[in-house]
């Protein structure tokens, strides 16, 4: 090479980099800012700092609701396509099918964002960093857990995937249980990891805690019983609803069927609703008592007022009403005892027009329980057949109505609190409305003394007895309508309602077992006995002696 040119090359050289140096020098000095602000947006992001809902407790701090740390996986399909070899080893690692994971990725091959999994365990996510694979990223964020599962499923209710409530007090509360994402600045690589946290923008505000009234030593033996029950009887359905009477707070309430709030899968169907505020039936001779109730307030009737039910049966109109068997002469409280048809026919006809209807609305049916549970339904409860004889009769024994395990509940126990018509609530503490005196304390007391014989040997609820303790309340079986618009002889709803201790009443408890299939159907010989198992556990873990004396208010 002749020397010029190698000068001539050399020199080409310097001029290049002095070129490039002064390029340098020149976007440093006047571009600085432009050039900081294209650096920043391709690796300073905020994001959001994920917050803990509230959790949801029992009324003695058991947990019912709590959320647990997890992260979701993401990809940036439009920046960094993940390897097509990489996916079978990457769903494997996730534990989710291989043709979905490629399905996500063929929908979002042009976007910045992709969810990968949610909700997933530390487990999956090391799993995942061993792999190694380019284009994948990791965020925390939180899922909820329930720890009783399907025992308390229908009151707590549930969370979607993106934590927010869907039923349940999940869902009635979930602005106060959510909390407030917080926001930093961080600085990511270029495959999208975390380096360090620049700033924090706005501090997290995690979600505020909830205590229920539910006692969940008590919500598990009447979830066990009513499952026990649904099964023995092939029942299409089952409720139970317990209630303090002291202060009107739900203790229990457990449907079946149920389902598993855990497992996404097991979170649809029939099994979801909360069958106890929702479903709505012909609450048959579990009203009898306000029937009666409203006998002796007229003061025609006493306890012992004898009525001629012969020859067991009576006509209204052209409807005929009859008992099972000729029971003669009974007195009132043989009457409810024996729950006779003719007999409470007989008292609703001499009784003024709305005299039950009157007595039914004070005690509650035809309004809302006031839960404020997703789904509470009202029933029918109307006076609009009252001026027909037959219709004033059918309503005195229960059908022409329609009531939800809940309304019953409340209804029950505005008899247990001695005519004192008190508000509902699922929650422990906190504003109620106040009680409401409705009937007088000696007329129901004379109702109770006259519920008490429907347990004895001479009732129909013997099954109902709790050893130890005095116990009252009513039997029911009512027939329900079939696909043709008419009553089913083969459909029943067999209920229990009553209270406990008979003498300064504790609790209250209503048991609905929809369609029972098998040999027993009636309210005697299908609810009654998961009434008297639940209530025996219940008044002893509650420290009710025998002799049915107990504190005023629950601890």
């Amino acid at each position: 090479m002749k020397v010029w040119r190698h000068h001539l090359l050399v020199s080409l050289f310097i001029a290049a980099v002095i070129a490039l140096l002064a390029r340098i020098a020149y976007l440093g000095t006047t571009e600085r800012d432009f050039l900081a602000d294209q650096g920043d947006k391709r690796s300073v992001r905020t994001v959001s700092i994920p917050v803990h809902r509230g959790i949801i407790f029992d009324r003695h701090g058991e947990p019912l609701a709590v959320s647990t740390p997890a992260f979701y996986v993401w990809a940036d399909p439009a920046k960094t396509p993940i390897a097509a070899a990489a996916v079978p080893k990457l769903a494997q690692a996730l534990q989710v099918p291989a043709a979905r994971l490629e399905k996500v990725l063929e929908r979002s091959r042009d976007r910045r964002f992709a969810y990968l999994k949610r909700h997933a365990d530390p487990a999956a996510v090391a799993r995942v960093r061993a792999l190694d694979v380019a284009g994948v990223s990791f965020d925390r964020e939180y899922r909820r857990f329930y720890p009783a599962a399907d025992t308390t499923a229908h009151v707590v209710g549930i969370t979607n995937i993106d934590d927010a409530g869907q039923e349940g007090v999940e869902l009635i509360l979930d602005d106060y249980l959510k909390g407030e994402p917080g926001k930093k600045r961080v600085l990511r690589d270029g495959r999208g990891a975390t380096i360090r946290d620049l700033a924090y923008l706005k501090a997290p505000k995690f979600g505020q805690d909830v205590r229920l009234s539910l006692d969940l030593r008590l919500q598990f033996f009447a979830h066990q019983e009513l499952k026990s029950a649904v099964l023995r009887h092939g029942a299409r359905a089952a409720s139970l609803v317990m209630l303090d009477v002291a202060t009107g707070q739900v203790l229990a309430m457990a449907n079946q069927p149920s389902y598993n709030p855990n497992n996404p899968v097991d979170r649809g169907g029939s099994g979801a609703r909360n069958r106890a505020v929702t479903d709505t039936f012909e609450p048959g001779s579990t009203v009898k008592p306000l029937s009666v109730l409203a006998a002796l307030e007229s003061g025609r009737y006493t306890p012992d007022t004898v009525l001629d039910t012969s020859p067991g049966y009576t006509s209204v109109g052209r409807k005929l009403i009859e008992d099972p068997r000729n029971y003669g002469a009974l007195t009132l409280t043989q009457v409810l005892a024996k729950s006779s048809q003719v007999g409470v026919t007989k008292v609703a006809m001499d009784l003024p027009q709305h005299a039950i209807f009157d007595v039914m609305s004070r005690a509650g049916l035809g309004s809302a329980p006031g839960t404020g549970l997703p789904g509470e339904t009202l029933g029918v409860f109307t006076p609009v057949d009252l001026n027909k004889r037959i219709g004033r009769a059918t309503m005195a024994f229960g059908y022409g109505l329609t009531v939800t395990p809940m309304q019953l509940a409340q209804t029950y126990l505005t008899l247990a609190a001695g005519g004192v018509r008190r508000p509902v609530t699922v929650f422990l503490g906190g504003h109620q409305l106040p009680d409401e005196r409705v009937f007088e304390e000696r007329h129901v007391r004379e109702v109770w003394r006259m519920m008490e014989q429907v347990v004895t040997p001479q009732g129909t609820a013997r099954a109902a007895r709790v050893a130890g303790y005095r116990v009252a309340g009513k039997t029911g079986t009512a027939r329900k309508v079939g696909a043709n618009g008419e009553y089913d002889d083969d459909l029943h709803v067999a209920l229990f309602a009553g209270f406990a201790p008979a003498v300064n009443p504790r609790i209250v408890v209503v048991v609905v077992v929809d369609e029972p299939r098998g040999a027993l159907r009636g309210g005697g010989s299908v609810a009654a006995p998961v009434f008297s198992r639940v209530v025996a556990r219940a008044l002893r873990l509650l420290g009710v002696n025998p002799a049915g004396t107990a504190p005023a208010v629950m601890a």
